[in-house]
């Protein structure tokens, strides 16, 4: 990848980052007085240094020309940003002004992408606790930590905005919740792909941290970590999957090397005094007692030796005690008789500042006694800066110091502390060597190289969703040709339909069910590339099943049976009972086999005086549907009538009931076959002539497809997991009979309106299928009529259920009626009859 380098009319070449010209080096000259306090006057003031600050920016230069041809060597020709061109990503996390240190992260994310990768949008969602009272100026929304409702808004706004990505940095504290358990019910909520950074992970975690672990898990389409250890405990201890995990070191800021004299000078300490540092929220974990108590030994070889401990003590451990802790530290050091050599530093730094500081330092101090730490921001920094690290050997330090880049030593060890020190202080060339060593490994995670890391992670999680899309949205989806019937023949035996598969493999633990056999009979009724004596052998079959399931003493048809032909129940589900009536109703207006017709109508008739009795909504719903086939076939069939009149006066009370500004349905929560509701109101309409049930039918049909289309314009079924949750619907698992429902019933709002918004919303939802989708994923074949079991948050579920596989035939073959329709060819509309096959 090439980078634009540009010249402007003054002569200057502009490279990022890099000012190379004798005037900007007065301009850098004077920002680096200013942020090391000095007053700038005049430049006179300032000549003596002006060669070695004028060597440094050539050095610089140089480098930075040869980072930049090394981050690009790997890139493709198109330019660095081609990759995440117009990506959106909702970056989810604590944020500037916030301290602490997954703020930091967080914060270095957004501002290093909008450097290096502009072509990105990324929009903030700032996590808050309410205890500091912090505006965050720019970001798109905010989270209180411990408000749900929060939370549920913020997703809202997420799916509203159109986000390619949700990335979310995760540590236990900073979410609500029992362990930050808050996390997973947002992460539910969201309905692009999910990254997760996770910023700690546990070997041997609480039962409630393991269960949100694996929860957020089961969510991500990408997982980002930061060490080795990091991923290897995720596969091993979480189940995650290898495939989705990517390590991407802690990034780190781009600086010359070696500048400790000058930064030593703007604190107002001598260019040559020997300085150790340690930096963050100041608590017993930190070791830092233990470095107090090596001063004594140290300061007796090297008297002027200085630590400077930097940051403010934890506001959890002040909080509870104040400032103890420090004060007996400061007690300590007195007692020792190292006061001197002590330099307290009692604030959180911002990062321009903390780097500063750490220049300024010869060795970075991190004893933490807790080993299983994973993620240190400032021993990143302390490496890519060129310090000579002396640490405990935490997860972090004990991978980023491998291979000679820092000294390890054993934890909670005074002497070991002072081994390492006045090793390093006694031979200034062994310090120097680890200090370039150090530098050399922090360049493999400047922020360029960071960004251009993170951007890719971006691209890998959304790009899928966005291409595939992109080829719905261009017209690569199939439409009118009838579905191939090699998917239900082999899901069929001698006894039915089976209900589940694996793969493609029917799974004979789970039986069958009427319901698939009803919906697989509604498919034999319409197989136009089925032969005649094959549609008749399937019809038969699904139709043997749906009379041997009556149960006459019930008066009710059973729902499961087992593979041995063994019924599970006596009486099945009012819903299952609801669609076998609808089942004979279609059969009714549609079998061309006159027998099988016959047949239907006996049974119709016999059993509807007990279905009518049902008082499920849905259960009225397919009941009302298989009465309206039942009057398409003989108008004056009384009895059908009267299911639509009474079933139409319910639900117009129920609307009546249930509506809320915000919310135009049924019921207070949503749950399947949602759209049915709405279809059964306006196919009964044609017959009824109840024009208010017909408008509520096509009022609620309009409130749940908006409610089921995202921000981009691709459908989103209400997914499964929002069942039984009140005046709220969550995006996954996406099922194919939410499909198969709203265009059925857009279909009929189309027949009994005319209106072109009911057939473009049908071919929206028919897209849905070939990849336009939140996942970008392909889940039917025409060819072969299967059709994979819905859409998970990773992905396509790669099963194929015969309900999935019949609702995208029944899908099949009412976009096929659509296109028939007189005022569609009127239209001129046309259809691609593209066929897309399964990968």
């Amino acid at each position: 990848m090439h980078h634009k380098i540009s010249q402007v009319r003054s002569g200057r070449w502009i490279l990022p980052g890099v000012i190379a010209t004798r005037e900007a080096a007065f301009a850098d000259l004077k920002s680096i007085n200013v942020r090391e306090r000095k007053p700038f006057s005049a430049v006179n003031t300032v000549a003596p240094e002006l060669p070695r600050i004028l060597s440094q920016m050539q050095h610089e230069t140089e480098r930075r020309v040869a980072d930049l041809h090394m981050v690009r060597a790997s890139q493709t020709p198109a330019g660095r940003n081609s990759r995440g061109a117009g990506f959106k990503v909702a970056l989810v996390g604590t944020f500037a002004p916030r301290k602490c240190g997954i703020a930091t992260f967080t914060t270095d994310i957004h501002d290093n992408l909008r450097i290096y990768h502009p072509e990105m949008d990324v929009d903030v969602y700032a996590l808050d606790d309410g205890k500091g009272d912090l505006a965050y100026p720019g970001v798109s929304g905010l989270i209180r930590s411990d408000d749900p409702a929060s939370y549920a808004a913020t997703a809202r706004a997420i799916n509203a905005s159109g986000a390619d990505a949700v990335w979310l940095q995760h540590e236990y504290g900073i979410f609500g919740g029992d362990s930050g358990d808050m996390a997973c019910d947002f992460v539910d909520r969201v309905a692009a792909p999910l990254i997760l950074t996770f910023h700690t992970v546990l070997r041997q975690p609480t039962a409630k941290q393991e269960e949100i672990m694996r929860h957020l898990i089961g969510r991500a389409s990408r997982i980002m970590v930061m060490s080795s250890h990091s991923r290897d405990l995720l596969t091993e201890s979480y189940g995650a999957p290898n495939e989705i995990i990517e390590i991407i070191e802690h990034g780190a800021p781009d600086r010359p090397f070696g500048r400790q004299a000058q930064f030593k000078e703007a604190l107002g300490l001598a260019p040559d005094r020997p300085v150790m540092m340690t930096f963050g929220l100041l608590g017993p974990g930190k070791g830092i007692g233990q470095v107090i108590e090596a001063l004594p030994a140290i300061a007796r070889d090297h008297p002027d030796i200085l630590y400077r401990i930097v940051g403010a003590t934890h506001p959890n451990l002040v909080a509870r005690d104040g400032e103890a802790y420090r004060e007996s530290l400061i007690r300590r050091a007195e007692e020792l008789g190292v006061s001197h050599c002590i330099a307290w530093e009692n604030r959180f730094l911002d990062t321009g500042e903390l780097l500063d500081q750490l220049e300024a330092c010869d060795i970075y101090v991190t004893p933490y006694l807790n080993l299983q730490q994973s993620t240190s921001g400032t021993l990143s920094y302390a490496v890519a800066l060129g310090k000579a690290v002396v640490s405990t050997p935490y997860l972090h330090a004990s991978e980023l110091l491998s291979d000679g880049v820092g000294l390890l030593i054993e934890p909670d060890s005074p002497a070991a502390i002072v081994a390492a020190v006045k090793g390093l202080l006694a031979e200034p060339q062994r310090l120097e060597r680890l200090q370039r060593r150090a530098y050399a490994k922090g360049r493999e995670t400047i922020w360029p190289r960071f960004a251009d890391a993170t951007a890719g992670l971006i691209v890998k999680a959304a790009a899928r969703n966005r291409s595939v899309s992109a080829a719905g949205r261009q017209g690569g989806t199939p439409a009118v040709a009838a579905p191939g019937m090699s998917a239900v023949l082999g899901m069929t035996d001698g006894t039915g339909i089976a209900q589940h598969a694996l793969g493609i493999v029917p799974d004979r633990r789970h039986g069958y069910c009427i319901d698939d056999n009803a919906r697989a009979l509604m498919v034999a009724n319409v197989a136009t590339r089925l032969p005649p004596d094959e549609r008749l052998r399937l019809s038969q079959t699904y139709a043997s099943f749906i009379q041997h399931a009556w149960n006459e003493d019930a008066g009710r048809f059973r729902n499961f049976m087992s593979y041995d032909r063994k019924w599970c129940e006596d009486i099945g589900s009012e819903d299952s009972n609801g669609r076998a009536l609808w089942a004979l109703g279609h059969t009714i207006e549609n079998a061309d086999f006159p027998e099988i017709r016959d047949w239907a109508v006996d049974l119709y008739g016999h059993v509807l005086p007990h279905i009518a009795e049902l008082g499920s909504l849905r259960a009225i719903s397919f009941t009302m549907l298989g009465a309206a086939a039942m009057l398409r076939h003989d108008a004056g069939h009384a009895a059908s009538r009267d299911v639509l009149e009474r079933g139409s006066a319910m639900m117009v009370a129920l609307l009546g009931h249930g509506r809320r500004p915000d919310w135009t349905w049924f019921e207070t929560m949503l749950a399947y076959d949602n759209p049915r509701i709405s279809q059964a109101l306006i196919e009964a309409a044609a017959f009824t002539g109840d024009e208010i049930a017909g408008k509520a039918g096509l009022e609620t049909l309009r409130w749940i497809n908006d409610r089921q289309t995202s921000a981009g314009g691709h459908f989103r079924p209400i997914g499964s997991e929002s069942f039984g949750r009140k005046g709220e619907f969550l995006p996954f698992d996406q099922q194919p009979l939410e499909a198969s429902a709203a265009i059925d019933a857009l279909r009929a709002a189309y027949s009994h309106t005319g209106d072109g918004f009911y057939r473009d919303a049908a071919e929206r939802t028919w897209q849905w299928f070939f990849g336009r989708n939140d996942r970008g994923v392909v889940l039917a074949d025409p060819a072969s009529g299967r059709c994979r079991d819905g859409i998970t948050p990773r992905g396509a579920n790669a099963n194929c259920g015969a309900e999935s596989i019949l609702a995208f035939q029944l899908s099949c073959y009412s976009m096929i009626a659509l296109s028939e329709d007189p005022r569609q060819r009127e239209a001129g509309q046309q259809f691609d009859e593209e066929i897309v096959h399964i990968n």
